[in-house]
């Protein structure tokens, strides 16, 4: 995310920068674009400035480094009309599918789940999730296991996959289903939470219902960040039984294979 984005510090420049100090092979810019506030935050001028300073910052860097536009489309459900304008203003090579906050709620990292029911909240993510699924028009979900940087690694309630294991499986065969990706996203790693969203049992339970393309990011807000624990993300992916992880351009998926030392 660079400084399009409302929680970004750095230009797409310094971000391409970092990651060719790192090592990378590509970097894709998904600046957030949350649906629900879409008017109210002004979302369209910063997404489609964001697009264009990237396809600027790919046409400086080409041969350096491989940069691809993208977006991130928080809670397109819950506004349909400001997804398809976003998604008919720019033609982006990659578009996350993400959750941030249930229908008439703040950001899950705003509550308080002392007050709440972390089980009810929960379900009702997954509710959501499945219904922005069945809407289908992203590439990847991102950060699967969202709430839960917040209420087990912030707030430190107990919660047990196995509960949850049967309505995890929905949404990862309605992914299947829809020829969808799944990001691995390792921001978890240098979170409280200190585990990949979503964690390796759910990356190689994809893999064995059937899941073809997985998407690793870091999802760094900061320079300082671009890159970190994608070598942990690809350990995790050859694991599950991934030989491959996927890039996005022009919104088709690109199989990159995955070597004992990758440097993707």
């Amino acid at each position: 995310h660079s400084c399009f984005s409302h929680d970004g510090h750095h230009a797409v420049a310094a971000l391409c920068d970092q990651a060719i100090k790192r090592g990378l092979y590509a970097l894709t810019v998904t600046d957030h674009c949350e649906c629900n506030l879409y008017q109210q935050g002004n979302y369209a001028q910063a997404i489609t400035r964001s697009f264009a300073e990237t396809a600027r910052t790919a046409t400086a860097f080409a041969g350096k480094l491989h940069v691809y536009k993208g977006v991130e489309l928080g809670q397109a459900t819950q506004n349909t009309r400001a997804a398809a304008d976003i998604l008919s203003r720019c033609d982006f090579d990659f578009v996350l599918g993400s959750m941030h906050n249930l229908t008439g709620l703040s950001d899950f990292y705003m509550l308080d789940y002392r007050k709440l029911s972390a089980h009810d909240v929960l379900c009702k993510y997954f509710d959501e999730l499945e219904e922005l699924i069945a809407w289908g028009h992203f590439d990847s979900l991102s950060h699967l296991t969202y709430p839960l940087r917040y209420m087990v690694g912030e707030q430190q309630i107990e919660m047990r996959y196995e509960t949850y294991q049967n309505r995890v499986d929905d949404i990862l065969k309605a992914l299947i289903a829809q020829d969808k990706a799944l990001e691995l996203n390792t921001s978890g790693l240098r979170q409280a939470i200190g585990k990949t969203l979503p964690c390796p049992t759910v990356i190689k339970r994809f893999k064995e219902l059937g899941g073809k393309y997985l998407t690793v990011g870091s999802d760094a807000h900061k320079d300082k960040d671009i890159g970190i624990g994608l070598q942990e993300g690809y350990e995790i992916a050859k694991n599950a039984g991934f030989d491959h992880v996927t890039v996005f351009v022009n919104r088709k998926p690109v199989l990159l294979p995955l070597q004992e030392k990758t440097n993707l």
